[in-house]
């Protein structure tokens, strides 16, 4: 899957300006990291099986507070699967308003986070980096892939999805954060699906 790299000077979509409260999608009460279990399977072309079970830990951590809105990265460790290549995942960074998840997609995120989190208003965007709304409905194509963020009930689904196979799939519930991270290559080329486990009842 390509990634579109941009500049924090050149991005094109303006994040409205408004005091931040929090967003009903992605949210910790502090700066402590808030941990989850995942669940779900993994394939590729190096697993002979097909798909086979994968379970790992998402930690969610807000690094940076502005009176607009806050910077969250999320992080998954402990991924472990019978695969003969253990799988890594790359960690997200997310700039939050109340309206928007938007994902940070530059070079050096750890810089890019420095240089936002002194800005006293949202930095403008790519509508490819928009990950989660809270409110209306958003889609757009770039060139084969074609993008769209949906509201279900308490559920705001991110879906990007290429003619090769290529996807990517970023699940929120109000309150709860990230619940779902899938993303694929090729025709079951590559792949992995987690979900968020639902702790048993006592």
């Amino acid at each position: 899957m390509s990634v579109h790299r941009v500049g924090i000077a050149t991005m094109s979509i303006l994040l409205a300006v408004s005091a931040y409260s929090a967003n009903p999608f992605l949210d910790t009460p502090d700066d402590k990291p808030v941990s989850a279990k995942f669940r779900g399977t993994e394939w590729g072309d190096n697993i002979d099986e097909g798909e086979i079970a994968l379970t790992a830990r998402a930690i969610t951590t807000r690094i940076a507070k502005m009176s607009w809105g806050a910077v969250f990265k999320i992080e998954f460790t402990d991924l472990r699967s019978r695969a003969p290549e253990p799988r890594t995942i790359s960690s997200d960074y997310f700039i939050v308003t109340d309206e928007r998840i938007v994902l940070l997609n530059e070079e050096n995120n750890e810089a890019a986070v420095n240089t936002v989190s002194g800005m006293d208003q949202p930095p403008a965007f790519e509508p490819s980096d928009i990950y989660g709304i809270s409110s209306g409905s958003f889609s757009q194509e770039d060139g084969l892939w074609k993008t769209t963020v949906e509201l279900k009930g308490d559920l705001c689904t991110y879906q990007s999805n290429h003619p090769s196979g290529h996807f990517k799939k970023v699940v929120w519930k109000k309150g709860l954060g990230l619940i779902e991270y899938s993303m694929g290559y090729g025709a079951m080329a590559d792949g992995f699906c987690l979900k968020r486990s639902v702790p048993k009842k006592s």
